[in-house]
């Protein structure tokens, strides 16, 4: 990157009053929340693993099978309520909730130092580095989340520090019943800060630890912190664990200290701390870049200024920049959650959990093509992790073979147990055959066939082969009982016959099994070729349930119907014309409902798959004039900033490309929805899902694309001025150039 590129960061000129805007930095499995305030330095510690237990007991997958039979004879006879009996009878049970650990705080002692604006303080993130500072005169803070040795790191210095070290678990609706133990120790290398939390009624707990080195000065045991005066310099480490037993503290204060190596000073063992972390950090965060020609002086301001600015190209560019930066802190041991990997609260929102039946998919669609494969890496260890669970969901409650995914889940179980009536998400079957597509489009990016893979099709394969052995009038296959997360039909309950997402998915699924598994591929393709056509409605649109007399509720926030379109692309304007006009019609006609950011960014990357650039901007346009964003750039559920929320931060990249470059095993387009606004830009290093890196600058109805293979492929080329194939050869790049319009 050069100076002239766009801004990789973002900054405010006042400390964080709500911990929504506090910056952000992790490493997919620690993550942190830094408030910037020179008097009292407030660092939020989450960690992934941090969930409230649930008994083993209430996690259990409901044994329906045996029930099922009868069900399936009611709903083909005609009976549109009959799935509301097929449930155990349970209330509804939440999945464990993710919640923070604790507050790094580091209170100044009558400093009075200037946090309150102006041109003597600055906050601010840098997305290259994932390092974020607070600096003002007498002041300086800075925090980063280590990559290489899985722990966060905080420097404190400025003037002489004269202040009080304490970790404080008093965060936002605490439960009062979290039984907590403080210490702190002094020893030769330095201070040693500890905070232990059970959780109430469970042997599970969890255990901070924090190394404070001081460069100068004196150091005291002070209540449950120490008193730090005269330091030149302040190093804190710091890393949570969630455990059951007793945690080996001295273990853990050992390795801390063990990071130290053989720097001379705090401040150069900082600087080796960052330089390890901020290789593996810099090298992925800069695979990609987007520029659309903003302006000096919007590219210079803060983030909530920017944000006050929707038609700004530059503010474009800033949340591309740091929707990449918090996906990829985000995910490591996991994906992100609803939250990514951090909040301030412990009644985060729906569990700040893992959403499946939307959301994730949602938030990891850039992961291929904007070159994280970590974030694909942190998607496949949820997935893999899980399977067993998967395999109990299938047998308990359909009787099968095979695995089923859950709709929702905490990253400990797996199992199928959160739902209800207006919500039966035990219904819903697509779900691994959705969750498995992001690990598909990574092997075909990257050429490489991983093991894992190939056996987990295969078993979801297995599960329709058991599954669906129902039939209609026609002789085809019925999906009985069949569920289109969340909606239902006009006319009928929620669990009913043929949602098109169901026979999106048992195709794909048959069709790419068939495909990894050449001795059971002439079976699972017959099978697949059974499954019910796509049905167009009376409004010429595609039906959200392929069954005669099912009415479409048109207005709603999740567009699964549209699943064959994104991000499958087995309906497209190119293939299936006529299936693309009618999917075209049914975006037309969805509603918003309660306006989730979600569904906004849903409705545009379907839309730029069908080439509808004004519609796909105008859902975007809806979240950037909404005030959805907080001034961390960070998102919220809702406008106004209500219920804070990864989804339209980490969906944004997604949809930005989806507007310039798309592609397939077999097919590049360039420009299929470029904005009439984008009259230049350039985007850098996309990758492509028959192995190529794509390079795309244009300006004044021209346009340039460098094409990258890794790998020998032949494909279809589409671009606002035609169609034509291309060879391409290892290692040899092709130069395209283009008309706009």
């Amino acid at each position: 990157m050069t100076a002239a590129d766009p801004v990789h960061g973002t900054w405010e000129p006042v400390p964080a009053a709500r911990w929504e805007d506090a910056f952000l930095s992790g490493n997919g499995r620690h993550g942190v929340m830094v408030f910037g305030d020179p008097n009292d330095d407030r660092v939020i510690v989450n960690h992934h693993t941090l969930v409230v237990p649930v008994p083993v007991a209430d996690t259990l997958p409901p044994r329906l099978a045996a029930a099922l039979p009868g069900v399936q004879d009611r709903l083909l006879a005609g009976d549109t309520a009959a799935a509301e009996g097929f449930t155990d009878g349970r209330e509804l049970r939440w999945v464990g909730a993710f919640h923070p650990a604790f507050a790094v705080r580091v209170r100044r002692e009558n400093a009075g130092l200037p946090g309150d604006g102006g041109d003597t303080y600055r906050r601010e993130v840098d997305f290259a580095t994932g390092v974020v500072r607070a600096v003002c005169p007498g002041h300086e803070s800075q925090v980063f989340v280590s990559r290489a040795d899985d722990v966060v790191v905080q420097q404190v210095g400025g003037a002489p520090v004269d202040a009080v070290l304490s970790l404080d678990p008093r965060l936002p609706g605490v439960p009062g019943a979290l039984a907590v133990g403080r210490g702190t120790v002094l020893t030769a290398e330095g201070a040693l800060l500890t905070l232990r939390a059970r959780y109430p009624g469970s042997d599970t707990a969890f255990t901070g630890v924090t190394l404070v080195v001081a460069a100068g000065g004196t150091a005291a045991v002070e209540g449950d912190g120490v008193r730090v005066a005269g330091a030149r310099t302040l190093l804190l480490l710091t890393r949570v664990r969630r455990h059951t037993g007793e945690l080996d503290v001295p273990a853990e204060a050992a390795s801390l200290r063990a990071l130290l190596g053989s720097a001379p000073t705090p401040e150069a063992a900082y600087g080796a701390l960052l330089a390890r972390h901020e290789e593996p950090h810099r090298a992925a965060y800069e695979r990609v870049v987007l520029d659309l020609g903003g302006g000096r002086a919007d590219r210079e301001l803060p983030g909530s200024a920017l944000l006050r600015k929707p038609d700004s190209p530059a503010l474009l560019e800033r949340l591309f920049a740091a929707g990449r930066y918090h996906l990829l802190s985000a995910s490591g041991m996991f994906p992100p959650r609803l939250v990514g990997v951090w909040t301030g609260d412990w009644n985060t929102a729906w569990s700040g959990a893992f959403t499946t039946n939307a959301n994730l998919n949602l938030q990891t669609a850039s992961a291929a093509a904007a070159a994280l494969p970590e974030v694909t890496e942190a998607h496949a260890a949820l997935v893999y992790g899980q399977l067993a669970d998967w395999r109990d969901n299938a047998r308990d409650i359909f009787g099968a073979r095979g695995v089923v995914a859950p709709s929702h889940t905490d990253g400990v179980s797996g199992h199928t147990y959160h739902f209800q009536r207006p919500y039966p998400l035990h219904l819903w079957t697509a779900g691994a055959d959705w969750l498995l597509l992001p690990l598909v489009e990574h092997a075909e990016t990257t050429g490489a066939a991983d093991p894992r893979l190939v056996a987990a099709l295969g078993e979801v394969a297995r599960f329709y082969e058991d599954f669906l052995t129902r039939t209609g009038p026609d002789g085809r296959v019925v999906i009985v009982p069949s569920y289109s997360p969340e909606n239902r039909p006009a006319d009928a309950s929620w669990g009913t016959l043929n949602a098109t997402m169901d026979i999106a998915a048992a195709r794909h699924a048959l069709t790419t099994a068939a495909a990894h598994r050449p001795g059971d591929a002439e079976r699972l393709r017959a099978l697949a070729a059974r499954l019910p056509e796509y049905r167009v409605n009376e409004d010429g649109a595609l039906a959200e349930w392929a069954w005669p007399g099912l009415r479409d509720s048109y207005d709603h926030r999740h567009l699964s119907h549209l699943y064959p379109v994104w991000p499958l692309g087995e309906i497209n304007p190119y293939d299936t014309p006529g299936l693309a006009r009618a999917a075209h019609r049914a975006l037309e006609l969805r509603g918003a409902e309660n306006d989730s950011a979600h569904g906004h960014l849903h409705h545009a990357l379907v839309a730029a798959r069908l080439r509808d650039a004004g519609r796909a901007v105008g859902a975007l346009d809806r979240v950037l004039s909404g005030d959805f964003f907080h001034a961390s750039l960070m998102s919220a559920h809702y406008p106004g900033r209500d219920v804070y929320n990864a989804d339209a931060a980490h969906a944004l990249p997604a949809l930005l490309i989806e507007l310039l470059v798309q592609s397939s095993p077999g097919r590049l387009v360039l420009l299929p929805a470029l904005p009439s606004a984008w009259t230049r830009g350039a985007l850098y290093g996309v990758r492509t899902r028959f192995g190529a890196r794509v390079d795309l600058e244009w300006r004044d109805g021209g346009c340039t694309a460098t094409v990258r293979p890794s790998r020998a492929a032949r494909i279809e080329l589409r671009t606002p001025a035609g169609t034509e194939q291309l060879e391409l050869a290892a290692g040899e790049d092709r130069v395209l150039t283009l008309g706009i319009r």
